[in-house]
Parts: structure tokens; sequence; C-alpha cells
């Protein structure tokens, strides 16, 4: 029930129905034409660029157009008054009775309101986290798998058929340090005394267990051992409980991952799926063997002038070609991607959403050069960054974990303060902007701490429902609400701003920003605190009058319609709304 959609098309309509002519002889810009609410509520509740768009083309003052347009939309029912901004801009005001019937339909709607088909069914493939499984998900994992998750939401709300995956980074030098940092480990569970971890090796506590687990199942065999078997051994050990620790950690911020992807599983078979996506590149003509230019800005003794087998991403739009074998014969890590990316193509996925960190900003170019060659511009792949995250408490910098080594964890986080404020606030900065987190703030219970402030909305508003129950016996709105009885300028405020979240979500599934729902639901929660005061200034504008019970059941219908709402939106979020705060 988008009413701004439905209200562009009746603009549209009445703007056919005047016979305008171009005078350039080409169409009129009618899909320019916008239709969103005022900037200052004051002015109305919707406003159309109609006028502006058009005059030009039309060969008139946006002005004079503006007033035809305005005549013209006098005639419908649901507005209740018409007026010109400025050079031309139009904004409407709405009748009483349409925005009773809006709420009668919303109420109806219950928790499907705001859902929408403007996704039509793409397939889209969201990966996010995706950290190497060389220890546990630290914080600055977190906001990529907060962005992520609540965009998986979000597209699947908006009608697009997404798959959450998460790429597992199971194979390269990383993981042989990680094999032999558990050897390590294991010795030590042996009971030889290994001193300090060497450097370049995991020094992480949280590889103790490994090397344990290790010792447990198969004793000293491992000595007995070549070293490639023993590090295989401890490899796979050490992956196994790693992505155990990330499955758990990431189920504590109510992650849930539908495909895990394995690195490995590219390079199984002699690398069989690697060679099979780089031959389909070399028949669309898309690699060669060459030689590179020296990488800008380091020393020439860095660089090996050598003839390689390279991918021609920029004449798919790359600043420079992709080597995808390495001098001794292995595959480099984009040759990897370059597979995973055709699994993915052939897995028939219309749409592909890289979650990365900010640090990964010099890798998008050739990814979206990578889906250019293999798709034919047929799949759209969007890279999103984030940055980081800065942990403060009380304003102080936070430290780093003694027992994870140089960082803080997930479950750290998660822990001290809980999921909902760490879902909610890595989503209430857009994601490539920095985001500070104070532990203490989050946790506050003030208006300037929004996850408290929305999830207190969910807790009024329960609170209200419950004390209509008790007071008044209301257990259920009766089907004769007559929602025509809400005339206060705060009630019709709060309704305004219901109107608004099913365009908010298709904006946002569109432009890809979760952040988003963050921002509309503080706003729909301090309009709804807000009418709460009033009501407790004007024993009138109560939520509950029992010696009111029509007036009761249309604001009880309005306090439930936004409920649904926030209910919904914190789905989104992946917080909960919770029905008492303590």
């Amino acid at each position: 029930m988008n009413i701004f959609a439905d209200f562009l098309k009746r603009i549209s309509s009445a703007v056919q129905a005047l016979g305008l002519e171009s005078k350039s002889g080409e169409p009129l810009p009618f899909a320019r034409i916008g239709v969103e609410p005022p900037r200052d509520p004051v002015h109305g509740d919707i406003a159309t660029n109609a006028a502006m768009v058009l005059a030009k083309h039309a060969g008139m003052n946006p002005r004079e157009l503006a007033s035809r347009i305005v005549d013209a939309l006098k005639a419908d029912p649901d507005i209740a008054a018409a007026d010109i901004a400025g050079p031309g801009f139009i904004n409407l005001r709405l009748s009483h009775v349409f925005w009773a019937r809006f709420l009668a339909g919303a109420l109806a709607e219950g928790a499907a309101f705001g859902r929408s088909r403007i996704g039509e069914g793409c397939k889209v493939n969201v990966e996010y986290v995706s950290a190497n499984p060389t220890g546990p998900i630290h914080v600055g994992h977190c906001r990529g798998a907060v962005v992520g998750d609540a965009l998986a939401n979000l597209l699947a709300f908006a009608g697009y058929d997404v798959t959450k995956e998460y790429y597992i980074n199971d194979a390269g030098a990383q993981i042989d340090v990680l094999g032999q940092s558990v050897l390590l480990r294991y010795r030590e569970a042996l009971g030889e005394e290994i001193g300090e971890i060497p450097s370049g090796l995991y020094p992480g506590d949280y590889l103790v267990p490994v090397g344990q687990a290790l010792a447990a199942e198969h004793g000293d065999a491992l000595f007995a051992m070549t070293p490639a078997e023993a590090l295989k051994i401890a490899k796979d050990k050490a992956i196994d409980a790693m992505m155990d620790r990330i499955r758990d950690d990431l189920a504590l911020l109510n992650v849930h991952h539908e495909v895990f992807y394995s690195e490995r599983s590219l390079h199984s078979a002699n690398g069989a799926k690697i060679q099979t996506a780089i031959n389909e590149l070399t028949f669309k003509g898309h690699v060669y063997r060459g030689k590179l230019p020296p990488p800008k800005g380091k020393p020439s003794e860095d660089w090996e002038d050598r003839e390689q087998l390279l991918f021609k991403s920029t004449a798919v739009g790359d600043d420079v070609d992709r080597p995808l074998v390495k001098s001794d014969g292995s595959y480099t890590y984009f040759a990897a991607d370059v597979a995973y990316f055709v699994d993915k193509f052939n897995r028939g996925f219309d749409e592909m959403i890289y979650v990365l960190g900010a640090d990964h900003g010099g890798y998008v170019k050739r990814l979206e050069a990578l889906a250019r060659a293999v798709s034919g511009d047929k799949v759209r792949l969007t890279a999103l960054l984030c940055n980081l995250v800065k942990l403060f408490r009380n304003g102080e910098p936070v430290r780093m974990s003694k027992r994870a080594g140089d960082f803080v964890t997930l479950r750290e986080v998660v822990e001290e303060v809980g999921r909902d404020p760490v879902r909610f606030m890595m989503l209430y900065r857009k994601n490539g902007e920095p985001l500070d987190f104070d532990f203490a703030k989050v946790t506050e219970q003030s208006k300037d701490n929004p996850v408290f402030y929305v999830q207190y909305a969910c807790a009024r508003a329960h609170s209200v429902i419950r004390q209509a129950a008790e007071q008044m016996g209301i257990r259920t709105l009766p089907a004769n609400a007559d929602f025509n009885l809400l005339s206060d300028e705060g009630e019709l405020a709060l309704i305004a701003k219901l109107a608004e979240y099913p365009r908010m979500i298709e904006a946002a599934a569109l432009a890809q920003e979760p952040h988003r729902v963050a921002f509309y639901l503080y706003e729909l929660a301090s309009l709804l605190h807000a009418q709460w005061n009033r009501g407790g200034d004007n024993p009138e504008l109560r939520f509950l009058k029992v010696n009111d019970p029509q007036s009761t059941y249309a604001r009880l219908g309005l306090v439930q319609a936004v409920l649904n709402v926030l209910t919904s939106g914190l789905g989104l979020v992946g917080a909960a709304a919770p029905q008492e705060m303590r």
C-alpha cells in the first residue's frame, strides 16, 4: 500500500488529461515526475515536481502549469488542498477520510504492511562477512555482518529472491600459517614447553583448545608423519573448529547464512573448477599471455618481469590486467575469485552483492570487470564498503582483547552490550561512513540512544494495548472502529509517517541502503513518544479514554499500526520488539 506510488499514478493521469504537447516533438518526460513527502510536514502530505519537469518541454511557465495541474487535482475527493510553492512545486494535503481508509487498510495488512514486490523475484546473492577462518570474528567484521544481513532481509521483504552466503577463505598461505600455529599448540598440549609464539604465527589463546583436541584425537601420532601430512590434518581440524566458532559467534548476532562456500573446493582436483572458469574467459577473448608493467609505488626488485597468463580486465573497466597463474604454476587468489563468480553466475543469480571492508576498496574494479567479462553485462555486481568501527567506553578508546591477541572479538562486544544495540547501532550510520561505538552510550536509557528509544516505543505501545484490556476489557479491536475520529495533529502525523514505510522500504531496497530502516524507525518512535507526552499534558489526547470507547478504539488502532511497523522494521534490522523494558 504505497500511497506515493498511488498518487504518482493519479497525478500522471491528471497531467496527461491536460493534453500537453511537447514543443520539441519528443515525448514529454512523464517518467521524471516524482512524488514524495515534503521536507517540512507543515507544507502538506505529498509533494510533486510535475510542473517543474514538464513546463520547459511544454513551453510553459512552471507556475502556470502548476496552476492547471492543481485545478485538475481538485476533482480528486482524497485531496483536501493543493498549493503551489516556490517556482512551481505542488504540495497536496490529503483528506481525513483518506487517512482513515489508509489506516484501516494498513491494519488489515498486519505484518505484511510495507512488503513489496518491486524485486519481482530477482535472484540476488548477498555475500558478507567471509572472514578468514584463522581466528574468531572480530569487531572489524561486525559491521559488514550486520549491513549484509539487514540488506538481505530488506531485499527479501521487497520481493527479491535472496541467498545469504559466506565465502570461506580456507586456502592459501594464511591457512598454512594457521595449521603451523595449531601444530605448535598440539605440541604444547602434549606437554612440550613452547615458549613465546614465534613471529608470523597466530598468537591468540583461541587456538589452545584446537591443539588440545588434536592431541586427544591423535595422541603423538602426528610426530611420526611427514610434515605435509601432519600439516594437512592440523589445517582441516583448525578450519572446522574456527568455522564452528564463527557460526556460533555470528548466531549471537542473529546472523545466519544459508550457504557456506569453500574456497578449497575450487582448488580440489588440481583446480579443475578454476581452470574451467579460465577456459571460459579465454574462449570469450578475455585471457592472454603477456607482461605487466611494474606496480606503481613499489621498488623494481619486488616486481617479476615475466610473461604470464593474464585476465584482460582493462578491456572491461579495470585499471590494470590481472595475473591468473603464479610463477610456481599455482593459481592466484584472483583466479579463485574468477571461478567463484562463474559458479555464482551458473547458479542463476541476477545480481551479486559483496559486502566488504573499507580496505578492499581497490578490489572493487576488478570484481566489476569480472562480472562484465563473465556475464556480458547480464548480471549486476555491487560492492558495498563498510568503513571502520572505533570502540569507546565513556569516550575513551577500548583496549584490545588479551585473549584474542590484537583485536576485540565480536563475541566480547555482543556479550557486554547485547545483540540489539550492536545490530541497530551498526546501521545507524551509512555503511561508507566511519562509526564510533561507545559501550556506555548504546546501553543508556535515553532519547540519545536510538535503539533504546525505538524499543521503548514498542514497549509503550504494548503497554497501551495491555491497559486497554485491563481497564476497559478491550481485547480485540472492533471491526467498526471509526478512524475518522483521529483528527489531532499528532495523530495525523503518526498516520502520515506510517504511510512513508512502504515507500521507504522500496527506496532503501533499490538504493541498497539498510540504514534507512533504522533512521525511519527512530523518526516513527519519536512521533509516538511525542504523542504519549502530549497525552500526559492533556488528558483529552490520551490513547485510552475510559468514558469514550469510540475514540479509544480509533487510537488503539493507530497504536497497533505503529507497533506493527516498529516490529516489522526491527525485524529487518535483526533486533527484537520487546513488550516490556526493564
